[in-house]
């Protein structure tokens, strides 16, 4: 029996050793049978250059998917929308249907969809393999595109071919990156807001809401056509070119994929596709996810992998993405979705509420991806801690890259919701910040766009509330908003300086965007006021949102050049409790906190590695909005003190609410 090493180390899965040995065998059998074919698993998900609309040199071939069918027409502006006889297609094995038409048949920018009829009904239904899907303004019906445009996407440049040492993301929405009442575009987010990422010192974006989906207020998570990415942003010509020119800044892109759960809606999306519930979905109660109003897919089926594994490769292939965030995974790996657990115990990873199916599709997605491309990135959004999760494959994992540390932005927020800044436990915090599993990286975040949804605010928001709208001027001095913007950017500091291998900051929060998000619905008027991002705040010269987006700037580059993240986990230096002082060592870097709103401290004495150190960041910096009360240009040097001889003693002043990071000069 194959006992991965990171459960031999830990003596609390060892008792679970055969069932993790059993999950491995189970998707090494899975890989077997999907490749005993094509030899591999990228040439297993080819799915993308079979299915769907194509002009090949015969013409125009059409081929789906859909085993129930007894029909199938495509009809469109070509057909006057009616299902001809001419426009039918033919079955062929294992569920298959194609047609083709003359090279004449169909021309560029034409709508069209499918006409299905099964034992009992029909209906109308946008391709499955769709890679072009729109929606009429004025009707709100969406159909599949043809898409053949006379000029297809040149690519200018190189694919980055290692992924960043220190994992920098900006995640981000196109449509909500525009400071106008409206949607915004990947041309508009390609000019404006790629150069701001780029100068702000970020290495990777992460992009939201790239398939297709119904509902704009979604976020993007009710998908409905999964190889069409969002007509309501620009073409795909649109978005290759925004992919290409980040890389020419020496940028990665990766995208939100997800394959965790599908919109309900049956003639856009592929709930009930071929008249059944369960072509694609689980069927009965279990289809349906109880929360989220959606269908969950049978990851058991052979159909459903290769569709899947297919989507995998196509945004890679086709859209030359860099990786990966893997949405809802928690969801994915239970058959209760996780809801309503804490997963205090070893126990909830292996009380048969798990979906060994759906750990199987998860393996074989991470060794898809990085066999495609070695150099792609995969992040797993999970919140349970599946043991194993983010363990490379050579290491018995699930063979994620890297693991979204869920739990640290619940901490920050439950901090700021539940107590009062004089009662912040500094040792709790730097255990929950700090604790990760051996075998896996980790991302760490203050807050994302799940922090802000309606409902809630963003950090900057929760601490200022109400004074945020009138004391933002700088010649303005308010104590709410004065110590908002110290605990913003100690908040922060202290998030990346202990994350585990990179970082993520979701748009506009790096300068403490006020308010939170929400999109345009019948219950606010349609109003598209939260549904942006207010550049022109960080922009004015005269705001202090201008000092907190300097601060991240000057944090990015400084964690970018010491490649902290890359690091051992930080060490422990001073804890003191009712200080609320907080001292850690990681890459040769001293990280100095005082969390007390009341009391600074002269003469604060610290054991430190001997030798000297000057101030590389400070929170309190007027640059950043502080007060100045720390001298910057003073080297500090252990050695004796007070007449004794301790050798690495130092004594340092610790100003109330602030925080700075000591560099060793020699």
């Amino acid at each position: 029996m194959f006992v991965p090493d990171y459960v031999r180390k830990d003596p609390y899965l060892m008792p679970h050793a055969k069932t993790i040995s059993g999950r491995l065998k189970k998707a090494w059998n899975k890989e077997k049978e999907l490749i005993s074919a094509s030899g591999s698993l990228p040439g297993f998900a080819m799915g993308h250059h079979y299915f769907g609309l194509f002009r090949t040199d015969r013409g125009w071939v059409l081929r789906e998917w859909a085993p129930n069918a007894t029909h199938i027409h495509i009809c469109g502006d070509f057909s006057g929308w009616e299902p001809l006889d001419r426009f039918a297609l033919k079955p062929l094995d294992n569920g298959c249907w194609e047609i083709v038409l003359p090279p004449d048949a169909l021309k560029h920018g034409e709508l069209y969809k499918l006409q299905l009829s099964w034992e009992g009904g029909s209906g109308e239904r946008v391709p499955a393999w769709a890679r072009r899907v729109v929606q009429d303004p004025e009707t709100l019906i969406f159909n599949a595109q043809v898409w053949d445009p006379p000029h297809p996407y040149q690519w200018k440049h190189p694919l980055p071919l290692n992924p960043a040492d220190t994992l920098l993301i900006y995640e981000a929405h196109a449509g909500m990156a525009t400071e106008e009442y409206k949607v915004g575009s990947w041309d508009e987010f390609r000019l404006h807001v790629l150069p701001r990422i780029h100068r702000a010192g970020y290495n990777t974006i992460q992009l939201m809401a790239i398939q297709e989906h119904p509902y704009y207020g979604s976020f993007g998570y009710h998908v409905s056509n999964l190889f069409a990415p969002s007509s309501r942003f620009g073409t795909p010509e649109d978005l290759k070119a925004l992919i290409d020119e980040a890389h020419g800044l020496g940028m990665q892109v990766i995208m939100d994929i997800v394959h965790s759960h599908a919109t309900k809606n049956e003639v856009e999306g592929i709930s009930r596709y071929d008249g059944t519930l369960h072509q694609f979905f689980h069927d009965g109660p279990r289809g349906d996810h109880p929360a989220w109003d959606s269908r969950c897919y049978d990851y058991g089926k052979h159909g459903v992998l290769h569709f899947l594994l297919s989507n995998c490769r196509y945004w890679l292939e086709e859209f030359c993405f860099d990786g990966f965030r893997f949405d809802g995974v928690t969801s994915m790996l239970y058959l209760d979705h996780g809801l309503g657990s804490h997963f205090s115990s070893y126990e909830q990873y292996f009380n048969l509420n798990q979906d060994e199916d759906a750990m199987v599709y998860l393996y074989l997605a991470n060794k898809l991806i990085h066999e495609f491309r070695p150099a792609a990135l995969t992040v797993a959004e999970e919140m349970s801690g599946m043991p194993g999760l983010a363990a490379t494959l050579s290491l018995g994992g699930f063979g994620f890259d890297y693991r979204l540390a869920m739990g640290v932005p619940d901490f920050w927020i439950r901090l700021l919701k539940e107590k009062q800044i004089e009662f912040w436990n500094v040792e709790e915090m730097f255990y929950q910040l700090s604790g990760k599993r051996e075998e896996e990286q980790t991302i760490h975040y203050a807050e994302s766009h799940d922090q802000a949804l309606v409902g809630d605010k963003t950090i900057m928001f929760r601490l200022c509330d109400s004074q945020i709208y009138g004391n933002m001027l700088k010649d303005t001095r308010n104590l709410v908003v004065d110590n908002a913007m110290a605990l913003h950017k100690m908040i922060r500091l202290a998030t990346i300086s202990t994350a585990g291998n990179g970082y993520l900051n979701f748009m506009g929060n790096e300068f403490g965007h006020p308010e939170w998000i929400d999109f345009p619905g019948a219950h606010n008027n349609w109003s598209y006021h939260y549904a942006r991002r207010q550049w022109s705040l960080a922009d004015h010269p005269g705001l202090k949102y201008a000092w907190l987006a300097e601060f991240d700037r000057e944090m990015i580059t400084l964690f970018s050049a010491s490649r902290l993240p890359g690091h051992l986990r930080p060490k422990p230096v001073h804890i003191h409790v009712s200080d609320q002082v907080l001292v850690f060592v990681r890459a040769g870097l001293v990280f100095v906190f005082n969390f007390n709103p009341h009391h600074s401290y002269t003469d604060y004495r610290l054991s430190l590695p001997p030798g000297k150190f000057r101030v590389e960041l400070n929170t309190d910096n007027p640059a950043y909005g502080g007060g100045g009360r720390l001298d910057e240009h003073r080297t500090y040097c252990t050695g004796d003190i007070q007449g004794a001889a301790c050798e690495g003693n130092i004594l340092l002043y610790l100003p109330a609410l602030s925080a700075y990071v000591l560099r060793k000069t020699n």
